[in-house]
């Protein structure tokens, strides 16, 4: 038979087992999350906006030049 130091050991390492389950769980819904996030519509928009800014700032830039160069030479 077992004793009571036995079955308190086995329960002691059952509630450890749970909380490691428990924590393994909670781990995975904060990486399905992520995985989420990255490949959502948001993560690309994020990405295109200064591309959209650096390349409307290089087809500004020769009416800029002109612009200033028309102010320095008064």
């Amino acid at each position: 038979m077992h004793s009571l130091n036995d079955t308190i050991e086995k329960m002691t390492t059952l509630e450890e087992l749970k909380k490691e389950i428990d924590e393994i769980k909670s781990r995975n819904k904060r990486v399905e999350a992520d995985k989420a996030w990255e490949t959502s519509g948001t993560t690309f928009v994020n990405a295109i906006v200064p591309t959209i800014g650096f390349f409307l700032s290089t087809l500004t830039i020769p009416w800029f030049k002109s612009w200033w160069l028309r102010n320095y030479e008064k």
